[in-house]
């Protein structure tokens, strides 16, 4: 089976810094794959509340993860200190990809490297949803800044 390999954008439109805590480390003594997931979450969240927006109301919509991809390239440690940057790429009807890289704020290298597909979604209705045109709007004026 070939390799997972996440072809990045070149422009990240965020930036945020989250310390590793020590639930972040399994059992090897470095940060555990399972995690990394979360740090993702966790940057994603923060992207969108600094908009008025979360995970449950973006523009009337809510999100789901449709699928998720991540490569690791290099150990993280209880303590380091993780500059996540995201941005959001590969727009469609109902969805787009959210991407991500993880850094050691210290010694600049990468920790991982992710992708998660998002749908926009209707839980009253129960059924997938247009991505809101404002969201859009949104990403394109952040990507040409």
């Amino acid at each position: 089976m070939p390799r997972i390999k996440i072809d990045l954008p070149e422009k990240f439109i965020f930036k945020t810094d989250i310390p590793l805590r020590i639930s972040d480390i399994n059992y090897g003594g470095h940060l555990g794959n399972d995690s990394v997931l979360s740090i993702f979450q966790e940057a994603r969240i923060r992207f969108l509340n600094q908009f008025g927006y979360s995970e449950t109301d973006i523009d009337g919509s809510s999100i789901i993860m449709t699928d998720a991809a991540i490569q690791y390239k290099s150990q993280g440690y209880y303590g380091d200190i993780l500059s996540v940057e995201l941005t959001v790429d590969d727009f469609h009807k109902v969805g787009c990809d959210f991407f991500y890289r993880a850094t050691n704020k210290l010694n600049r290298n990468v920790i991982a490297i992710g992708k998660t597909g998002i749908a926009f979604f209707d839980y009253k209705k129960n059924k997938l949803t247009s991505v809101p045109e404002k969201f859009v709007q949104l990403i394109e004026r952040l990507k040409a800044e």
